[in-house]
């Protein structure tokens, strides 16, 4: 049972961590107490699969370093990864740990309610198949500011794209490291959490720095592999203990749940303020967010052409779907085997909800009770495989800002050559390892929850429109979209220090000044009216050229004429 516990504790620290969505949208997902790591035994399952995962990975890196020699390849993996793959890779860059543990609280503690958070997620995807995908293939090269930026002037709007993907970024990493660093330190209590993150910063340098995108590509495809085959496996298990009958999974959890029917309702208050604005406003930070995420946007150069691209995308949605579906029945089957166990639950004649370690913990109590110690250890490895391939898009994301963007187009205005322009890629690479290590020890013990509603919300509310408007709107200048993505960054941020999240949770500073969690709803429509009157105000010389070469950009964004080639090795 202190095996169990170790693992149970690791991943609970995960999902408290890792800054998850729905730790944001619902108070419940606690924070796990601090385990007594020291004084437990080490869970030898999970030991042993992680160093086989670490082994193949690393195999995988020295393979991809000796087939990454030009910029093409560093970024875009030579732009050889097929639909199906690039489909899987999309997927595990996007599905985390927090996403499959979170749901599933959702689900235990609210029932259907937890599925409408999955619903959100999902319709992002058909807004990147069909307006977003094939634009982005045959427009840009390695990062999405080049397609934000391809009639308009550099300097400006690549800076202004590049801040934003590197607030997403590293705003992001830090939640993954606390996440991974807990992780490794719980499973292997001889390692200090210092240690941990170090060892899980390293790795993710050695995979970057040397296998580029096509290391990052693998690393991602088995993590999506594990995940989905993990999930697979428990929801199967839930439904040979139900006779594979929803009807009776649905009455069996309504009959062990104390909210009894009220489960099967889907009206449950979120976030600071029960009311349609924090509802729709939520909506909208879910599906554009996820379309403006840069490590995901840049995922569509990696492939051959526009049809990979929208084939990539309908395989990972299909992929990320079929995930959320089963992380909805792993919610009731928890219901039904976890609730009401004494072996789970604190106390059992008081709350049968109650778990032991917190609310975060019903996915990995089923995973037990379904396999036992082997199955949990299992599933504690897929967790890890999780951090590291998500974090390892991250890292290639914020590089690709850098050196990219801000050197080799900013700064050295396109002149820099490739191999100076993958050094110093490297460099940022490194130095963004570097910075996710001493913001995990810094952040060890914070509340790091508002972070997704930050990352999101920036993606939403600069990101998405931004890239949007420069690919559908003629009248779109240069001043219209670095006024509007500054809007849209500086606004989002703005209005979460002074909303409940940080205001009145993380500062302590009374009631809110702005009454809503999530500040998409405010800020993206002023983005919109922002970039609309800076444009149509603008008269100038460049403004009319840049109106001008909106033809030429529309025939090459829809037929692909001129667009970027795979690599010929």
């Amino acid at each position: 049972m202190k095996t169990i516990k170790s693992a149970v504790s690791a991943l609970l620290a995960v999902s408290a961590l890792l800054a998850s969505p729905w730790t944001l949208a619902a108070d419940v997902i606690a924070a796990a107490p601090a385990a007594a790591a020291a004084e437990q035994p080490l869970n030898w399952h999970a030991i042993s699969m992680f160093i086989v995962f670490v082994a193949i990975t690393l195999v995988i890196t020295y393979w991809a370093a000796k087939r990454t020699k030009t910029a093409t390849d560093f970024y875009a993996a030579g732009r050889g990864i097929t639909g199906l793959q690039n489909g899987l890779a999309i997927a595990g860059d996007y599905m985390s740990a927090a996403s499959f543990l979170g749901i599933a609280a959702l689900v235990y503690f609210n029932g259907f309610f937890g599925l409408i958070f999955s619903v959100g997620w999902l319709v992002g995807w058909p807004i990147i198949l069909f307006l977003i995908a094939e634009r982005l293939r045959n427009l840009g090269k390695f990062t999405y500011a080049d397609v934000a930026s391809f009639r308009l002037r550099q300097g400006p709007v690549r800076t202004m794209a590049a801040i934003g993907s590197l607030i997403v970024v590293i705003w992001y990493l830090i939640g993954q490291a606390v996440g991974a660093g807990q992780l490794l330190h719980t499973l292997v209590p001889q390692i200090s959490y210092r240690e941990s993150i170090v060892i899980v910063g390293g790795l993710i340098i050695i995979y970057v720095t040397f296998g580029g995108m096509k290391a990052t590509t693998w690393v991602q495809i088995i993590k999506a592999g594990l995940l989905l085959g993990g999930a697979t496996l428990i929801a199967l298990g839930v439904m040979a203990h139900e006779g594979f009958s929803f009807e009776k999974l649905f009455s069996d959890a309504v009959a062990a749940h104390p909210k009894h029917m009220e489960i099967m309702k889907s009206v449950v208050r979120i976030g600071s303020q029960s009311n349609p604005i924090e509802s729709i406003s939520l909506g909208l930070t879910l599906m554009f967010g996820t379309a403006g995420l840069p490590h995901i946007l840049m995922r569509f150069f990696t492939v051959t052409d526009a049809k990979a691209a929208r084939k990539s995308v309908l395989y990972g949605t299909c992929f990320i779907g079929y995930f959320y579906i089963l992380t909805f029945i792993i919610g009731f089957g928890a219901i039904v085997l976890v609730a009401n166990n004494p072996q789970y639950v604190v106390d059992v004649t008081k709350n049968v909800l109650n778990l032991k370690g917190g609310g975060s913990m019903p996915a990995v109590y089923l995973a037990h009770a379904i396999g036992g110690d082997l199955f949990l250890g299992f599933i504690a490895a897929v967790a890890f495989a999780t951090i590291l391939a998500v974090v390892s898009g991250l890292t290639l994301a914020g590089a690709s800002a850098l050196s990219h963007d801000i050197y080799a187009n900013v700064i050295m205005k396109g002149k820099s050559t490739e191999a100076q322009e993958v050094w110093v890629s490297k460099l940022c690479v490194i130095g963004l390892g570097i910075l996710a290590i001493l913001l995990g020890i810094a952040f060890e013990k914070q509340n790091v929850a508002y972070i997704v509603a930050l990352t999101f919300s920036i993606a939403a509310c600069a990101n998405f429109p931004i890239l949007v408007l420069s690919v559908f709107w003629r009248g779109l200048t240069t001043r219209g979209a670095v006024l509007g993505g500054y809007t849209g960054i500086f606004g989002s941020i703005g209005l979460l220090l002074i909303g409940p999240t940080v205001w009145t949770k993380v500062l302590g500073m009374g009631p809110a000044i702005f009454p809503y969690d999530f500040p998409t709803f405010v800020v993206l429509p002023a983005v919109l009216i922002v970039s609309y009157v800076a444009s149509v105000t603008d008269h100038s010389e460049s403004a009319k050229q840049e109106r001008a070469m909106f033809d030429a950009q529309k025939v090459r964004s829809e037929t692909g004429l001129g667009a970027e080639a795979a690599a010929s090795h």
